[in-house]
Protein backbone atom coordinates (compact mmCIF):
# COMPACT_ATOMS: atom_id res chain seq x y z
CA UNK A 1 0.00 0.00 0.00
CA UNK A 2 2.07 3.11 -1.23
CA UNK A 3 2.01 6.05 1.10
CA UNK A 4 2.27 9.51 -0.87
CA UNK A 5 3.19 12.76 1.27
CA UNK A 6 1.22 15.57 0.05
CA UNK A 7 1.79 19.78 0.16
CA UNK A 8 -1.35 21.50 0.35
CA UNK A 9 -2.25 24.91 -0.27
CA UNK A 10 -5.82 26.30 0.44
CA UNK A 11 -7.57 29.68 1.04
CA UNK A 12 -9.51 29.00 4.68
CA UNK A 13 -12.46 31.14 4.50
CA UNK A 14 -15.14 28.64 3.03
CA UNK A 15 -14.01 26.02 5.45
CA UNK A 16 -14.49 25.51 9.07
CA UNK A 17 -11.02 24.77 9.43
CA UNK A 18 -8.62 21.42 8.45
CA UNK A 19 -10.28 18.92 10.39
CA UNK A 20 -13.08 16.63 9.05
CA UNK A 21 -16.49 17.94 10.65
CA UNK A 22 -20.05 16.42 10.46
CA UNK A 23 -22.11 18.77 8.02
CA UNK A 24 -20.00 21.36 8.07
CA UNK A 25 -17.39 21.89 4.93
CA UNK A 26 -13.28 21.24 6.07
CA UNK A 27 -10.20 21.38 3.57
CA UNK A 28 -9.73 17.76 5.08
CA UNK A 29 -12.87 16.44 4.16
CA UNK A 30 -12.21 17.83 0.64
CA UNK A 31 -9.70 16.16 0.07
CA UNK A 32 -10.62 12.43 1.24
CA UNK A 33 -13.40 13.44 -0.57
CA UNK A 34 -11.14 13.90 -3.96
CA UNK A 35 -9.49 10.85 -2.90
CA UNK A 36 -12.61 8.83 -2.73
CA UNK A 37 -13.28 9.54 -6.31
CA UNK A 38 -10.11 7.83 -7.30
CA UNK A 39 -10.25 4.45 -4.91
CA UNK A 40 -14.16 4.07 -3.94
CA UNK A 41 -13.73 4.15 -0.22
CA UNK A 42 -13.53 5.36 2.87
CA UNK A 43 -9.92 7.77 3.83
CA UNK A 44 -8.48 9.20 6.49
CA UNK A 45 -5.24 11.58 5.60
CA UNK A 46 -3.28 12.86 8.53
CA UNK A 47 -1.92 16.52 8.39
CA UNK A 48 0.94 18.64 10.11
CA UNK A 49 -1.37 20.94 11.69
CA UNK A 50 -4.68 21.59 11.99
CA UNK A 51 -5.62 24.80 11.48
CA UNK A 52 -8.78 26.80 12.97
CA UNK A 53 -11.33 28.05 10.35
CA UNK A 54 -10.37 30.70 8.26
CA UNK A 55 -6.72 29.89 8.57
CA UNK A 56 -4.82 29.83 5.17
CA UNK A 57 -1.94 27.18 4.20
CA UNK A 58 0.47 27.77 1.48
CA UNK A 59 3.11 24.66 2.79
CA UNK A 60 0.72 22.33 4.99
CA UNK A 61 1.46 18.79 4.59
CA UNK A 62 -0.30 15.55 4.75
CA UNK A 63 -0.53 12.21 4.15
CA UNK A 64 -2.78 9.25 2.12
CA UNK A 65 -2.13 5.62 2.08
CA UNK A 66 -3.64 3.99 -1.46
CA UNK A 67 -4.22 0.96 -2.67
CA UNK A 68 -2.53 1.13 -6.02
CA UNK A 69 0.63 2.83 -7.22
CA UNK A 70 -0.36 5.79 -8.74
CA UNK A 71 3.07 8.11 -9.16
CA UNK A 72 2.99 11.11 -7.49
CA UNK A 73 2.25 13.29 -10.40
CA UNK A 74 -0.95 11.17 -11.44
CA UNK A 75 -1.80 11.26 -8.23
CA UNK A 76 -1.71 15.27 -7.93
CA UNK A 77 -3.27 15.40 -11.03
CA UNK A 78 -5.80 13.57 -10.33
CA UNK A 79 -6.71 15.06 -6.88
CA UNK A 80 -6.06 18.97 -8.27
CA UNK A 81 -9.06 18.15 -11.22
CA UNK A 82 -11.69 16.33 -8.59
CA UNK A 83 -10.78 19.50 -5.87
CA UNK A 84 -12.65 21.74 -7.94
CA UNK A 85 -14.05 24.30 -7.31
CA UNK A 86 -12.83 24.34 -3.98
CA UNK A 87 -9.89 26.12 -3.27
CA UNK A 88 -7.60 24.13 -2.09
CA UNK A 89 -4.77 22.86 -4.50
CA UNK A 90 -1.80 19.74 -4.16
CA UNK A 91 1.18 21.82 -5.29
CA UNK A 92 3.63 18.90 -4.67
CA UNK A 93 3.36 15.17 -4.28
CA UNK A 94 5.72 12.79 -3.67
CA UNK A 95 5.85 9.15 -2.72
CA UNK A 96 7.18 8.33 1.38
CA UNK A 97 7.96 4.95 3.51
CA UNK A 98 5.69 3.51 5.33
CA UNK A 99 7.28 5.03 8.25
CA UNK A 100 6.48 8.93 7.23
CA UNK A 101 3.47 10.70 8.73
CA UNK A 102 2.92 14.31 7.88
CA UNK A 103 2.24 14.95 12.19
CA UNK A 104 4.82 12.96 14.04
CA UNK A 105 7.42 13.10 11.77
CA UNK A 106 7.46 16.81 11.95
CA UNK A 107 10.35 18.94 13.08
CA UNK A 108 9.31 22.40 12.82
CA UNK A 109 6.33 23.96 11.72
CA UNK A 110 6.42 27.68 10.24
CA UNK A 111 3.44 30.12 10.59
CA UNK A 112 3.43 33.11 8.30
CA UNK A 113 0.69 36.37 9.66
CA UNK A 114 0.58 39.95 7.71
CA UNK A 115 -1.53 42.24 8.87
CA UNK A 116 -2.27 45.24 6.59
CA UNK A 117 -1.77 48.98 7.58
CA UNK A 118 -3.76 51.73 5.78
CA UNK A 119 -7.44 53.25 5.89
CA UNK A 120 -8.83 52.30 2.68
CA UNK A 121 -10.53 48.89 2.78
CA UNK A 122 -8.41 46.07 1.47
CA UNK A 123 -9.78 45.12 -2.02
CA UNK A 124 -7.35 42.80 -3.52
CA UNK A 125 -6.19 41.53 -0.05
CA UNK A 126 -9.46 41.13 1.69
CA UNK A 127 -9.65 38.05 3.44
CA UNK A 128 -6.26 37.47 3.10
CA UNK A 129 -4.79 40.26 6.21
CA UNK A 130 -5.74 41.55 8.89
CA UNK A 131 -6.47 45.53 8.41
CA UNK A 132 -5.01 48.10 10.69
CA UNK A 133 -6.44 51.32 9.78
CA UNK A 134 -3.22 52.89 11.71
CA UNK A 135 0.53 53.16 11.56
CA UNK A 136 2.25 50.66 14.58
CA UNK A 137 5.26 50.87 16.29
CA UNK A 138 7.24 48.30 14.99
CA UNK A 139 10.40 49.16 16.81
CA UNK A 140 8.15 48.58 19.78
CA UNK A 141 6.62 45.62 18.71
CA UNK A 142 9.78 43.52 17.39
CA UNK A 143 11.73 44.28 21.27
CA UNK A 144 8.53 42.68 22.73
CA UNK A 145 8.22 39.80 20.64
CA UNK A 146 11.53 39.16 21.92
CA UNK A 147 10.34 38.42 25.39
CA UNK A 148 8.59 35.32 24.15
CA UNK A 149 11.26 33.92 22.52
CA UNK A 150 12.20 30.25 24.52
CA UNK A 151 11.14 27.34 26.42
CA UNK A 152 8.09 28.97 28.46
CA UNK A 153 4.41 28.25 29.79
CA UNK A 154 2.96 29.77 27.67
CA UNK A 155 -0.79 29.78 29.45
CA UNK A 156 -1.49 33.17 29.03
CA UNK A 157 -1.38 33.13 25.35
CA UNK A 158 -3.46 29.72 24.98
CA UNK A 159 -6.79 28.46 24.36
CA UNK A 160 -9.32 27.97 26.90
CA UNK A 161 -10.17 25.14 25.03
CA UNK A 162 -6.70 23.76 24.37
CA UNK A 163 -6.59 20.68 24.16
CA UNK A 164 -2.49 19.90 24.54
CA UNK A 165 -1.28 18.10 27.66
CA UNK A 166 1.14 20.67 28.76
CA UNK A 167 1.35 24.48 28.43
CA UNK A 168 5.00 24.28 28.15
CA UNK A 169 6.49 25.00 24.51
CA UNK A 170 9.76 26.17 22.81
CA UNK A 171 9.25 29.36 20.31
CA UNK A 172 11.93 29.08 18.26
CA UNK A 173 11.39 32.36 16.14
CA UNK A 174 9.04 35.49 16.43
CA UNK A 175 10.15 38.01 13.98
CA UNK A 176 8.42 41.08 13.01
CA UNK A 177 9.14 43.16 9.86
CA UNK A 178 7.34 45.68 7.75
CA UNK A 179 6.48 45.29 3.94
CA UNK A 180 6.22 47.85 1.65
CA UNK A 181 3.26 46.03 -0.67
CA UNK A 182 1.30 47.23 -3.81
CA UNK A 183 -1.18 47.40 -1.01
CA UNK A 184 0.28 49.54 1.47
CA UNK A 185 2.41 49.01 4.39
CA UNK A 186 2.16 44.98 5.88
CA UNK A 187 3.42 44.01 9.23
CA UNK A 188 4.43 40.28 8.71
CA UNK A 189 5.10 37.72 11.43
CA UNK A 190 7.22 34.56 10.85
CA UNK A 191 6.98 32.14 13.51
CA UNK A 192 8.11 28.85 14.20
CA UNK A 193 8.08 26.34 16.68
CA UNK A 194 8.06 22.68 16.71
CA UNK A 195 4.63 22.50 17.77
CA UNK A 196 2.03 25.04 18.69
CA UNK A 197 -1.09 25.66 21.42
CA UNK A 198 -4.75 26.23 20.24
CA UNK A 199 -4.35 30.13 19.27
CA UNK A 200 -0.73 30.80 20.49
CA UNK A 201 0.31 32.56 16.90
CA UNK A 202 -3.23 34.84 17.02
CA UNK A 203 -2.25 35.24 20.71
CA UNK A 204 0.58 36.59 20.34
CA UNK A 205 -0.01 38.83 17.43
CA UNK A 206 -3.28 40.37 19.09
CA UNK A 207 -0.84 40.99 21.98
CA UNK A 208 1.89 42.57 19.49
CA UNK A 209 -0.62 44.65 18.22
CA UNK A 210 -1.84 46.52 20.98
CA UNK A 211 2.03 46.89 21.86
CA UNK A 212 2.24 48.87 18.47
CA UNK A 213 -1.02 50.55 18.75
CA UNK A 214 0.79 51.83 22.57
CA UNK A 215 -1.80 50.39 24.42
CA UNK A 216 1.20 47.54 26.04
CA UNK A 217 4.55 48.13 26.49
CA UNK A 218 7.10 45.03 26.04
CA UNK A 219 7.60 45.32 29.85
CA UNK A 220 3.87 44.42 29.79
CA UNK A 221 4.08 41.76 27.42
CA UNK A 222 7.27 40.03 29.32
CA UNK A 223 4.53 40.16 32.58
CA UNK A 224 1.77 38.14 30.72
CA UNK A 225 3.91 35.74 30.07
CA UNK A 226 5.05 35.19 33.53
CA UNK A 227 1.38 35.73 35.09
CA UNK A 228 0.38 32.38 33.38
CA UNK A 229 -3.06 34.04 33.52
CA UNK A 230 -5.43 33.90 30.26
CA UNK A 231 -6.62 37.05 31.36
CA UNK A 232 -3.29 39.11 30.59
CA UNK A 233 -3.43 38.42 26.90
CA UNK A 234 -4.22 40.58 24.14
CA UNK A 235 -6.98 40.10 21.91
CA UNK A 236 -6.93 37.11 19.68
CA UNK A 237 -6.35 38.48 16.41
CA UNK A 238 -9.27 37.36 13.32
CA UNK A 239 -7.74 34.22 11.44
CA UNK A 240 -7.66 35.45 8.11
CA UNK A 241 -4.33 37.00 8.29
CA UNK A 242 -2.28 33.35 9.02
CA UNK A 243 -1.15 31.09 6.92
CA UNK A 244 0.45 27.76 7.72
CA UNK A 245 4.08 28.85 5.21
CA UNK A 246 5.67 25.54 5.64
CA UNK A 247 6.53 22.00 7.77
CA UNK A 248 10.27 21.12 8.38
CA UNK A 249 10.85 16.89 8.50
CA UNK A 250 14.38 15.04 8.66
CA UNK A 251 14.35 14.85 5.42
CA UNK A 252 12.22 17.00 3.08
CA UNK A 253 9.95 14.83 1.13
CA UNK A 254 9.60 16.77 -1.69
CA UNK A 255 13.15 17.69 -2.87
CA UNK A 256 13.98 17.07 -6.26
Amino acid sequence: MPRYALKIEYHGAPFAGWQRQREQPSVQGAIESALARLEPREHTIAAAGRTDAGVHATGQVAHCDMTRDWGAYRLSEALNYHLKPAPVAIVACAEVGEDFHARFSAEERQYHFRLLMRRAPATHAKGLVWQIKHALDVDAMREAAGRLLGKHDFTTFRSTICQAQSPVKTLDRLDVRQVETAQGPEIHFDVRARSFLHNQVRSFVGTLERVGSGAMTPDDVEAALAARDRAACGPVCPPHGLYLAHVTYPQDPFAP
